[in-house]
Order: structure tokens, then sequence, then C-alpha cells
């Protein structure tokens, strides 16, 4: 097996923290498994002497299967911070954390295959195709068959009154995520260009989403704490992080992570100066204007740019290394990021207004009929009528031209969507809960992709070639590919919320403090063994 590419710090400093963790999670299978045949050996052999292990409190219960400590020694054990009694392997502490060990390992073999599958020769490689009776008859017969064994009416009731509106409700809104996210996964699998511009918009839509959501939460919540802020982050960059070190990809490689990131720190920092009179209406609408003007500053201002991100070239400069036209290293954030630099701003206006677009639509559904009929007729009209137009003079248009013209034109496909999907209390109540269940492992799906679903085969490059494991057979590779890429996504969406609970902890910032100090020195102690490592590996090399 030829592995692509130098061996990096990053990449054994991972390998140096993953092996011990591996190795003391296996430890622990055996206690727990030890602990448990002793359990039942000690009721089968003799009833009058066996212990009755339920009367025992739980520290001694412990002490008793796990097998051999006295009450001083354990007490005095459990004195210890943690990551010494990991070291010490300390029966206690591996027994208590052996899902924690369990999940992390498992998150560990899962980077392997990434690796495996991206940077070895292990697998083949195959050619993007794209056909396009292929790539919407697969794409309408995901949604029939999602009609046909997920069709689910929701009866939730609204948070601002008692009755069933469900306007933008969040099943609603994963579902919305998921069937982009099917369309945007296979655009990129099939290399179906002629539908870029709508992806382009179904990006806008996730970014929408992130200043809708973010801002719903905040402002209801006003929950600005710093373990709120590092669950927050620990979502949205956890994953990416150990993808970016392992298979040694700058972070915008995956330019919607840092997209992401940025417009939810936006959305956070506004809502948080002077939360206290985040109730005042003429303070929110002072924060959304003060959104506009820094981003347009920022992007419309020639010069403003450079001087704002070039401090942070270090995390956002790219370059494709198979690119036949070089950009400067920041052009990628500068592009990505400019697309949609506004719509965020009106997924916070909507979501400020969500409560009254609610009221509004329960005295709607209260009317006489006949009103209520022309209404809603007139609104669908007007949205189909805009939504044409739309498509006439923006959408058609090349993909340079069209580019221009989607950071001030993208609200208006994301409005009549929004619009013709609530227009009834009966069509908004209705959800396709598969594209629901994708809808919240879309950060997973997006990752997922470079690595186990296509493949870049080198540092930095775009995944322009798929992931072969049935050569000759591309159906059935797209079959078996699809179902593991989809498993493995799901698994990393669970072990990151597992995860996320274990280290940060949403009431404890003194544990979630001493967390946050070690996990930089461990990682920091780890980075430079791995520098020694490799300087006395190729020494030795040398002298060789």
């Amino acid at each position: 097996m030829e592995i692509v590419g130098p061996v990096t710090p990053g990449q054994v400093a991972v390998l140096l923290g993953f092996v011990p963790i591996l190795l003391w999670w296996l430890y622990a299978e055996l206690l727990e498994l030890w602990k448990n045949s002793r359990f039942f050996g000690m009721h089968s052999d003799d009833d009058s002497i066996a212990l009755d292990i339920g009367s025992l409190g739980e520290e001694a219960k412990t002490q008793l299967l796990a097998g051999g400590f006295s009450v001083g020694s354990s007490v005095a054990h459990k004195q210890r911070p943690g990551l010494v009694r990991f070291f010490m392997m300390d029966k206690d502490f591996l027994l208590e954390n052996r899902l924690t060990l369990r999940a992390i390992s498992e998150f560990g073999v899962v980077l392997a295959y990434f690796y495996t599958c991206d940077r070895t020769d292990l697998f083949g490689e195959s050619s993007k195709s794209y056909n396009r009776d292929i790539f919407f008859f697969l794409y309408f017969l995901l949604i029939i068959v999602a009609a046909m064994t997920s069709f689910k009416i929701h009866h939730d009731t609204s948070p601002s009154s008692s009755k069933s509106v469900l306007y933008l409700n969040r099943h609603q809104t994963e579902e919305w995520k998921g069937w982009m996210q099917v369309l945007f996964v296979m655009y990129h699998y099939f290399a179906a260009k002629e539908i870029y511009n709508a992806i382009r918009v179904f990006i806008a839509g996730y970014v929408w989403m992130t200043g809708f959501g973010n801002f719903s939460y905040y402002y209801v919540r006003k929950d600005f704490s710093f373990a709120r802020f590092c669950q927050m982050m620990w979502r949205l960059n956890f994953f990416v992080a150990f993808c970016c070190i392992l298979l040694d990809n700058h972070y915008m490689l995956y330019y919607i992570c840092p997209m992401h990131t940025f417009f939810t720190l936006m959305v956070y920092c506004s809502l948080g100066i002077f939360n206290k009179h985040n109730n005042k209406g003429s303070v929110i609408a002072v924060k959304i204007a003060a959104c506009f003007v820094v981003i347009a500053v920022i992007w419309e201002v020639p010069h403003v740019y450079d001087i704002v991100w070039s401090p942070f070239a270090f995390l956002l400069a790219y370059n494709d290394p198979d690119a036949t036209k070089k950009f400067r290293p920041m052009h990628e954030w500068h592009f990505r990021a400019g697309l949609d630099r506004y719509i965020w701003i009106l997924g916070m206006i909507y979501a400020y207004y969500h409560p009254t677009v609610e009221r509004w639509m329960e005295k709607l559904e209260a009317t006489e009929a006949k009103l209520r009929i022309f209404i809603k007729t007139s609104i669908t009209a007007i949205c189909l009528l805009a939504g044409y137009m739309w498509y006439e003079y923006i959408y058609k248009l090349e993909k340079y031209t069209y580019n221009r013209y989607h950071p001030y034109t993208s609200w208006i496909p994301i409005t009549v969507y929004i619009c013709l999907r609530n227009i009834t209390q009966e069509f908004r109540s209705y959800t396709l809960t598969l594209f629901g269940w994708l809808g919240k492992i879309t950060l997973e799906t997006y990752i997922s992709q470079f690595h186990i679903w296509l493949r870049s085969g080198k540092p930095d490059a775009q995944p322009r070639r798929l992931l072969s494991l049935v050569p000759d057979y591309p159906m059935l590779n797209f079959m078996l590919n699809t179902i593991i890429y989809v498993a493995v996504a799901h698994r990393v969406f669970n072990l990151t919320n597992q995860l996320k609970v274990v280290f940060i902890p949403t009431r404890d910032n003194k544990r979630l403090l001493y967390n946050v100090i070690t996990g930089a020195i461990i990682s920091i102690t780890l980075y430079a063994l791995s520098l020694v490592l490799l300087s006395l590996t190729k020494k030795l090399h040398t002298e060789a």
C-alpha cells in the first residue's frame, strides 16, 4: 500500500494521541467483561455466600466488581486529576469513562478510514460522468421513496402561541436542508455543472438558516455563556479540524465550515453586545443595520477586505494545487464568503419578525373562507411571478455573470420558497422525515464527501475523482459508496455530539476551562513529540 504525500507532524501527533486511547479502551472493555463475568460467577457458585450487589452503593459496587482497591486507595485515586488516572491505568477511571474511550477510538477509526480512502492506493478511483437523465431519475426516485416511507403530519404547537401554526418549524427547516444537501452532494459526485446556479442558491439557503436559527436561539434563550460558545464552535469545527490535521488540508478546502463559523460569530457578537437591551426593537434595528454596514464596508469598499482579513491568512488562505489559473491566497475566502455576505442578515430579520408573522397567519386562518382563499391566492400569484422573473432574468445567466448578482438577489428564491412552503396550515405541517434526518447531518455529509465518496488524492486538492470500491460498475459503486458514506457521516454526527457532552459541560465553567487548558497542553505536547520523532527518523534515514 503506497501512501500519497509526506508524513506531517500533525499526522504523527494524531497517531500518538489516538493509539494510547485505543489501547486503554480495549483494556477498559476487558475490565468490563471481567467485571460482568465475576458478577455472574459470584451469584452462581453459592447462594449462601453470594453478595447482594444491589444493596451496595455505587462506589462500593465498583470497587468490588472492578476488583480490588480498598476504600482508602479508591478515594486517593479519585482525588487525582483525570489525566493522571488515565496514564496510571486507574481501573475505576477506565470503567467510568469506557464509553467515552470507545467514542474517541471509534472516531479515530473513522479518520483512519478517511486517510486510507483518500491518501493511499488501497482503493481505486474513477472519473466523474454526468447524465441528466440518471441524475434526475435518482433524485426523484429518492423523493418518491421518502414520500412513501417517511411522510409525516406534525401537530406541534407554536412556541409563541398554543395553536398549531408551525410556520418555519424545525421539522420543515431540517427537511429543507436535507433535500438541498442531496442535490448539493450529487452535484459534486456527477459533476452536474448545469445546476451550478441552483447550488449557489442552496448554499445561500444554508447561510440564511445560520442567521435565522442562531438569532432565534440567542434572542429567545438569552444564553451567551462561554459554554454555549464552546458548544457552538465544537459543533462547527471539531470534525473538520481533525480532517485538516490528518489529511494535511487547509481549512478553506471545506469552505462551508469557515463561512458558517464566521456568520455564526457575527450573530453571536451582534446580539451578545448590550444583550440586556435586545427586547427593544430600536436596539435590534441598530444592530442589524450595523451588521449590514460592517459587511458592506469590508466587501464593497476597495482595500478594506485586505486590511481586515490579512491577519487571518494563516487560517483562511487557500490555493488549489491543480488549478490552471492561480489566484491570490485569500481569493477563495473573498469569493465564497462574499457570495453570501448579506443573506445571513436577512435570516436574522426573518427570525425577529417570526412571532409577528405567526400571529398574522393565526388571524388569517381564523378569517372567513373566501377572504382567506383570496389572500392566499394573491400571495401565491405574487410569489410565482417573482420567482419566474428571477428565474428568467437572473438564474439563467451564465455562471460568472450570475455570481455578480447573487449576493443581492439570493433572497428572492429563498423568500418565494418560504412563502409557498407555508401557504396553508396543512402544507406546512407535512414533512418527509427522511430528508429531515439527512438535514441533521449536512455538516458531516459535506466534509465526508471529500474523502470517502469522492477522492482528491493529495493535500488541498479538490475532489475531482470518485472513490472506486467496485471497479467498472459505476452504479453499483455509487450504491455501495453512498451506503458507507451516509452511515459514516451519521455516526460521526453522533460521536461529535457524544464527545461534546463529555468535554463541554453546560453549567460547570471551572471544569470547562480545565478541559480547554488540558486539551491545549496535550495538543502542544503531542505536536512537540511528533517533531522530535520526525527529526530522529530523518536523521536515521540520512545516516543510513
